[in-house]
């Protein structure tokens, strides 16, 4: 994971480490408002931020939907670059991209909400809701699933490059049948596992009696009124303002968009806007789905058996620059690459989202970040 940026570094050294030589082009903007809430932001810091995109906006080139949101209040939004390349398409604050692990702030929160309903407990083994998981994995917990110490294989091993169909939650569950054992005993050690947030959703289905994709709808989205948010299914739903990925090669950029995973919802299958992500923030700070504790619950990691601690919660990354209280994610799939960081303690949330195959911009959430604290 890139390095945290620390506030004394001037903004000339920070864009030289991240921005081309080549002159910003001009950005697409689309305001919040009839006021842009960018107005209000110095000029200098203006130009800094779109040095910063400067790649993104080039033409012709996918691009990126960026918000800063200071205490709920927006305080920088914009569209840099073509949310779809053949239409011409260019992104903008509604633009809705797929969130790959981002999405799983998602999935744990429909967990949040059934242990407040009292629908299923935290330590209960995923085998309660799940009768059909393998034998070697009956001690691990929803507890493990959510903060990644259960142990379980990675089910992309058992899907070949070559397969054409797509992989559904409900595949994850058989195809890691065909492991016999655990990484780890469940609880002793942190690995990283999309396995894990496909079997939650599974369980969210299981305790709730409702598909995964509908729960999201009217227990999260719907309420928070983020009406462009869904939890992607072929056939099923749409994308109402939907970006395309892309990825660049040789011969320039191409639209790289599903791959033979991209239909498991659980750990990475919602499609949302930096504009809907707004809302998500300020539910998340005013504690609106669940109470202050369990959010707390979602921003702690665990300790570990080597004593060391995870640096995962629900759904968050956790960690810490001196005092400083940070949660964060990335997210990396097919045609797509976003960055959501919060500073829970100064009210500040960036979110970056984008339709290129590029490394995720968290060092550039984290550099937002530090201009808009000033």
């Amino acid at each position: 994971m890139s390095g945290l940026c620390r506030a004394a570094i001037s903004v000339a050294a920070m864009l030289a480490a991240l921005v081309p030589s080549a002159r910003a082009q001009r950005p697409a903007v689309e305001a919040a408002s009839a006021r842009a809430p960018g107005a209000r932001v110095a000029a200098t810091v203006l130009r800094a931020v779109d040095s910063l995109f400067a790649d993104y906006a080039a033409p012709g080139a996918p691009g990126a939907s960026v918000v800063v949101i200071r205490r709920g209040r927006v305080v920088f939004t914009r569209g840099y670059g073509l949310a779809d390349l053949e239409a011409r398409t260019p992104a903008a604050p509604r633009t809705d991209y797929r969130l790959a692990s981002l999405t799983k702030q998602f999935t744990a929160m429909a967990v949040m909400i059934l242990a407040k309903q009292g629908r299923l407990s935290y330590d209960d083994p995923v085998s309660r809701h799940l009768p059909s998981l393998p034998a070697h994995a009956r001690d691990v917990t929803i507890r493990n699933l959510l903060n990644h110490t259960g142990g379980l294989w990675d089910y992309e091993n058992f899907v070949p490059d070559s397969q054409t169909y797509q992989v559904k939650d409900r595949d994850v569950l058989a195809l890691i049948q065909r492991a016999d054992s655990l990484y780890f005993r469940p609880g002793s050690a942190y690995r990283y596992s999309n396995t894990g947030y496909a079997l939650l959703a599974l369980v969210v289905e299981a305790a709730s009696g409702v598909p995964f994709a509908r729960f999201l709808e009217t227990r999260i989205f719907r309420p928070l009124g983020m009406s462009g948010s869904v939890a992607f299914e072929e056939g099923v739903s749409t994308v109402p303002n939907r970006a395309y990925g892309h990825s660049r090669d040789s011969t320039g950029w191409r639209r790289t968009d599903q791959s033979n995973t991209s239909a498991v919802l659980g750990d990475g299958g919602v499609y949302t806007s930096v504009e809907d992500m707004v809302k998500w923030s300020r539910a998340l700070d005013g504690h609106r789905l669940v109470s202050a504790a369990t959010q707390r619950l979602a921003w702690t990691d665990v300790m570990l058996a080597d004593g060391g601690r995870s640096g995962y919660g629900f759904g968050w990354y956790v960690s810490r620059t001196g005092d400083r209280f940070e949660v964060w994610h990335t997210g990396e799939t097919r045609g797509f690459r976003n960055a959501i960081f919060k500073l829970p303690d100064a009210g500040l949330t960036v979110v970056v989202l984008t339709n290129r195959n590029d490394s995720p911009p968290i060092a550039i959430a984290r550099r937002l970040a530090e201009y808009f604290l000033r």
